[in-house]
C-alpha cells in the first residue's frame, strides 16, 4: 500500500468534479502519457446518473466456470479485511477470469455486504445482476456486462493486480469514476488535482459561458475566449509544475 495521505477533505473536493474534468487536470501535470490511465469503453457505469465515485481500490479476481475453488462469501472475509488497509473507502475491483464472462460477479447481497463496511463502489471487467436492488443501495457500479445468473462464483485472490478495461489496477489505487469512465488519480498528486479542479472549470467557463449564452456569437469574440481559456489553463499549468516540482 502507498504510504501518501489523502485526506476526506482531499476526496470530498474530488467528488465534485465529473471524471473528463479530473483527466483534464492530471494531465497538466505531465506524470503519464495522454492515452493511459484510464478504463476503456468495455467498462461502463451501470448507473450513469450517479455522481462521481472517488475511493481506493480493493482487487481480487473471479471466475463463474468452474467449480473448483473457495466459495465466494468465505473469501468475502479477505475482501474486508482488506478495506482495513486501505488509505479510505474501498472500490471493489473485479477482474474475471473468465474469457468471456460465463455469469455475474456480483449481485445484492455482495453489494449490500460491500456498502456495510465501508465501500463506496464495484468495477468488474465481467458482469452484474440484481441491477435494480443494487441501484436502490444508491451503490455505483461499473461493468462489462449484465448477465442473470452466478454460474460457480468464486473469488479466486484477493489484493494482487488486476487487469480491468485496460487498466492494471493494484490495490490502493485511487479510482475516480462517473458516468464518462474510470480513471486512475497517481496518489502524489491527489491533492493538488483536487485544489484544481475549480481553477479548471473556471478556465473553461472563458468559452462555454459564451456559447451557452444568449445574444448573436461572432468568430472575432470566440476566439477572445478561446485564448482566455488557453492563458488561463497555461497559468494554471505553470503553477501545478511549480507545486510538483516542490515535492
Amino acid at each position: 500500500m502507498a504510504s501518501i495521505n489523502v485526506t476526506a477533505d482531499t476526496l470530498r473536493k474530488l467528488g465534485r468534479y465529473d471524471t473528463p474534468t479530473i483527466c483534464n487536470v492530471i494531465e497538466l501535470f505531465d506524470i503519464r502519457p495522454r492515452d493511459v490511465g484510464y478504463m476503456d469503453d468495455r467498462i461502463k457505469a451501470a448507473f450513469p446518473d450517479f455522481p462521481p465515485m472517488v475511493g481506493f481500490a480493493a482487487t481480487a479476481t473471479m471466475r463463474c466456470a468452474s467449480r473448483l475453488g473457495q466459495s465466494t462469501y468465505d473469501a468475502m472475509e479477505a475482501q474486508l479485511k482488506l478495506f482495513e488497509q486501505l488509505a479510505g473507502p474501498a472500490v471493489v475491483v473485479f477482474q474475471d477470469l473468465d474469457d468471456p464472462p460465463v455469469a455475474a460477479t456480483f449481485g445484492e447481497v455482495m453489494c449490500s455486504t460491500y456498502k456495510a463496511f465501508g465501500a463506496v463502489g464495484i468495477i468488474t471487467s465481467g458482469g452484474g445482476r440484481d441491477l435494480d436492488q443494487v441501484r436502490s443501495l444508491g451503490f455505483p457500479a461499473f461493468t462489462a456486462s449484465t448477465i442473470c445468473s452466478h454460474g460457480y462464483t468464486q473469488i479466486i485472490d484477493v489484493g494482487s493486480p488486476v487487469r480491468v478495461g485496460g487498466l492494471v489496477v493494484g490495490s490502493g489505487d485511487l479510482l475516480h469514476g462517473d458516468c464518462n469512465g474510470v480513471t486512475n488519480i497517481p496518489l502524489e498528486i491527489a491533492a493538488e488535482v483536487a485544489d484544481a479542479g475549480e481553477e479548471f472549470v473556471a478556465a473553461e467557463a472563458h468559452v462555454l459561458d459564451y456559447v451557452k449564452g444568449s445574444g448573436q456569437k461572432t468568430l472575432s469574440e470566440l476566439a477572445v475566449r478561446r485564448k482566455a481559456m488557453g492563458n488561463a489553463i497555461a497559468t494554471l499549468r505553470r503553477r501545478l509544475s511549480r507545486a510538483q516540482a516542490a515535492m
